[in-house]
């Protein structure tokens, strides 16, 4: 909460009228609304401080933008033991709304959305039920959606009592005589009565003072906030021009700050920049900038938080302080808040430890509307705070700032390299979220404007045309041609060496990219090469606990599991997803990432119910934070199926995966090798139902696309084949089923090796067609073929928790193995 006013007046009616509707058990919030200047913040600052006993939790979030909502939802989930971070939103958001909703873990709550604009943008926030609601707003829309409290002026008691009480001495008479000429404006008076008392001038010449500043306000008529709020505050700025010209230069640059906490370090330190004459040496030295400061609190002109080290102003005070500048010295402070702004820049939007920086700055450079700088710097900022949105958590938010940011920047000239590395960007978030049009696009519009700029080796546009191959190999992934895509992966790869290093961030990035490809077409022991070594350099270069590493820590166990070593896969992915805990939080989108593989891992080893527990907590997590349609939804869905599915429950697992099914076809073409993967699990899941008929037609039809797409060679093709040998042996075709198991046993020996847990799987399944028409292979009986390739075999050590063979496979001596094909991120 902001802290109490001690000099608070009046209000008695108001303050009662809040209580009673906020007593009353409704959905809708109270909003106090009125004019700026008139106290409607202090009013939800007083009432709770005298009801705070009524309730359990009370939290104040500043909504002056969406960002600074975000943060305060995060800080309030860590408060209430919903996340162990305050590095990650999103999920944090519906987390607070859902536990606040369900009254757990506590039952009497209040939220105070402070400076709120329209409630489109607000009411997304809001619990789902429960507790209660203030919102403050000019914006008279609320009335339409909340229980309004209107907040006007003062009465003349009430002003009256402010002035004799709160600043010199007066008279009543005097006191009288002020709050009419200020219009019973609570901010206004307030700041004459700080005037009054610091200056000592009488009354009669202030009121002189006011009446010259009134006339000049009505002919500029000011269109943002009442007269006399202008009036008083000009006053006040023309006294601090002659005392103290630092001081009020100070106050104009921070007029271009957001209405929030602005953070002292924003205010120390010019570098080479140069903003005014008389402000320029408070930036410069510390002792000038603070006696600037105190005469910015003698005449409470704002608030200085000493703890915090921040100071604050009133919205209202800020619009005075811009209108009364002149275009040229308007231009000059707000180019002088961007450069503080980028001065500030950690440059590192990927670094969790640089998060709470970026964080602090994010409000201000929307405020200042840095977007539209053309300076280097703070067009840098711009592209490290698109970034760091991403990173951090919030996806949505990333891309419409970088939208915002592209469209913006398109003024400069489309081949602007600012510009250019914007546009890659922007294609990646587009590609991300699934809007793989848009990202088509743009990289063929990027290309283009590359091509034609013949860029030199090592600048900026080399650097783009970068980003445009890896954003072109990306979307052939999204198409489902991964040959494709590892061509381009493997070009762009050896150009990265080339140009970079083996061991260069870009190259080791790049390094990802090409092992992603490789898992994609089904070189799942190449893949483990490269992601070993690139493991290490990663290691040397970032250390361990940073992202860059931990996500290539991720693909190796990935790389552990497709190759068959299941215990490591397991290991390595447990690591991991530890590491992520501990330096993302639990409820950042890659610690999810990394729960939902760990789920997989899990039940590949034979720990079923470690496997459900994760799996559902991640599905959980997804679906609280992403549309049905976004790309990161479908393989949450259908891990979950699986999970299920191992646990014995077959109905839970049919709903789930026809779900996955279902949505994977929203994100990607019919045909792409993902969603033929989710109709061979499902069909699975339906054999074991007894709905043969329909598993023999998923797999038969997913069979013809996935040979014709990736080869019949590829473990997604063998994988369906194997289990459409077993649809064909449960229709009582079984000579059929050992036909095509002689045909697939041949491929998976090749392509994954003898010892693969899916080779025996397939080895198996052919031992018992092979009783069951009593035939012979190549003069092996049915049990020695079992004994000697799939049983004997799977006594391994990479499988210490399966006696008898792999649990995902579902075989015992009798039974038949049916293989599943989890989801490969792209």
């Amino acid at each position: 909460m902001p802290p109490r006013n001690a000099n608070f007046t009046g209000r008695a009616d108001l303050l009662k009228l809040l209580h009673v509707h906020l007593r009353q058990d409704t959905v809708l919030p109270v909003v106090i609304h009125g004019m700026g200047g008139v106290g409607k913040s202090q009013l939800a600052i007083e009432y709770v401080y005298r009801y705070q006993s009524d309730y359990d939790v009370v939290w104040w979030i500043p909504a002056e933008q969406p960002a600074l909502i975000d943060q305060a939802m995060v800080e309030l989930a860590q408060r209430l033991g919903l996340t162990t971070s305050m590095k990650a939103v999103g999920t944090d958001v519906r987390a607070v709304q859902e536990a606040l909703g369900r009254r757990h873990p506590r039952g009497r709550w209040l939220l105070i959305f402070d400076n709120a604009d329209g409630p489109d943008r607000i009411r997304p926030y809001f619990p789902f039920q429960g507790g209660a609601i203030i919102v403050t707003s000019r914006d008279r829309e609320w009335i339409r959606v909340a229980t309004p409290v209107e907040v006007g002026p003062f009465t003349r008691e009430e002003s009256t009592d402010l002035l004799l009480h709160s600043g010199p001495p007066l008279h009543t008479a005097e006191a009288d005589a002020l709050a009419e000429a200020l219009g019973d404006l609570p901010l206004a008076m307030k700041q004459a009565a700080s005037w009054l008392g610091e200056t000592g001038v009488p009354v009669s010449e202030y009121l002189r003072l006011l009446e010259n500043k009134r006339t000049t306000l009505r002919e500029a008529n000011p269109p943002h906030y009442p007269w006399p709020v202008a009036a008083a505050w000009n006053v006040t700025l023309e006294h601090l021009s002659h005392r103290s010209p630092a001081a009020l230069r100070l106050l104009q640059l921070c007029s271009y700050f957001a209405a929030d906490p602005i953070p002292r370090s924003l205010l120390s330190g010019l570098g080479n920049n140069h903003i005014d004459d008389d402000l320029d040496p408070a930036l410069q030295d510390p002792l000038r900038l603070a006696r600037a400061l105190r005469e910015v609190n003698r005449y409470s002109l704002a608030r200085i938080d000493h703890p915090t080290n921040t100071i604050q102003m009133h919205p209202v005070v800020q619009l005075v302080l811009r209108d009364n500048m002149s275009p040229d010295g308007q231009s000059r402070m707000r180019q002088g808040a961007h450069a503080q702004l980028a001065a500030a820049d950690p440059n590192a939007p990927g670094d969790p430890a640089a998060w709470p920086q970026y964080t602090a700055l994010y409000g201000h450079v929307i405020a200042s509307e840095a977007v539209k700088s053309d300076q280097f710097r703070v067009r840098q900022l711009v592209l490290n705070l698109a970034e760091y949105l991403y990173h951090w958590g919030d996806h949505d938010r990333s891309l419409q700032f970088s939208e915002q940011a592209w469209e913006t920047w398109l003024a400069l000239g489309e081949e602007d390299q600012q510009t250019l590395l914007m546009g890659r960007w922007l294609g990646f978030t587009y590609w991300a979220a699934g809007r793989f049009g848009d990202a088509s696009r743009l990289a063929a519009r990027l290309r283009e404007i590359c091509q034609g700029t013949a860029p030199n080796e090592g600048d900026d546009t080399h650097e783009v045309m970068l980003g445009v191959r890896q954003l072109e190999a990306a979307l052939c992934r999204a198409e489902g041609s991964f040959a494709a895509s590892a061509d381009l992966d493997r070009i762009t790869y050896e150009q990265t060496c080339t140009n970079f290093g083996e061991d260069s961030p870009t190259t080791l990035a790049q390094a990802h990219n090409v092992a992603v490809s490789l898992r994609l077409t089904g070189e799942f022991r190449r893949a483990l090469e490269l992601d070993r070594a690139t493991l290490n350099m990663k290691g040397h270069l970032f250390g361990e606990d940073d992202p860059r590493h931990l996500i290539t820590k991720c693909d190796l166990a990935l790389d552990a599991r497709e190759t068959g070593h299941y215990a490591d896969a397991r290991e390595t992915h447990e690591s991991a997803y530890m590491t992520y805990q501990n330096t993302l939080g639990r409820d950042h989108p890659v610690t999810i990432e990394a729960m939902r593989q760990l789920s997989e891992s899990c039940r590949k080893e034979g720990d079923h119910a470690r496997s459900l527990e994760l799996a559902t907590d991640a599905h959980a997590h997804f679906t609280r934070r992403y549309r049905q349609d976004h790309p990161r939804t479908p393989a949450a869905e259908l891990t979950l199926s699986l999970a299920l599915r191992h646990s014995g429950d077959l109905e839970a697992a049919r709903t789930r995966g026809s779900k996955a099914c279902e949505r994977y076809r929203q994100v990607y073409d019919g045909r792409h090798p993902h969603v033929m993967a989710a109709d061979v699990d499902l069909a699975v899941t339906l054999r074991l139902l007894g709905m043969v008929k329909e598993a023999h037609r998923l797999d038969e039809a997913a069979l013809t696309i996935l040979r014709e797409t990736l080869g019949q060679s590829h473990p997604f093709s063998l994988v369906c084949a194997i289990n459409l040998a077993s649809d064909l042996a449960a229709l009582g075709r079984t000579r059929e089923a050992r036909h095509h198991g002689k045909a697939t046993l041949d491929l998976c020996q090749a392509t994954f090796g003898e010892d693969h847990p899916t080779t025996k799987a397939c080895a198996g399944n052919l031992a018992l067609d092979l009783l069951t028409t009593g035939g012979k292979t190549e003069g092996t009986t049915w049990d020695e073929l079992r004994d000697a390739t799939w049983l004997a075999k799977v006594r391994d050590t990479r499988l210490p928790h399966a006696p008898l063979t792999p649990p995902h496979l579902q075989s015992r001596k009798s039974t038949r193995a049916n293989c599943d094909i989890d989801p490969l991120p792209l």
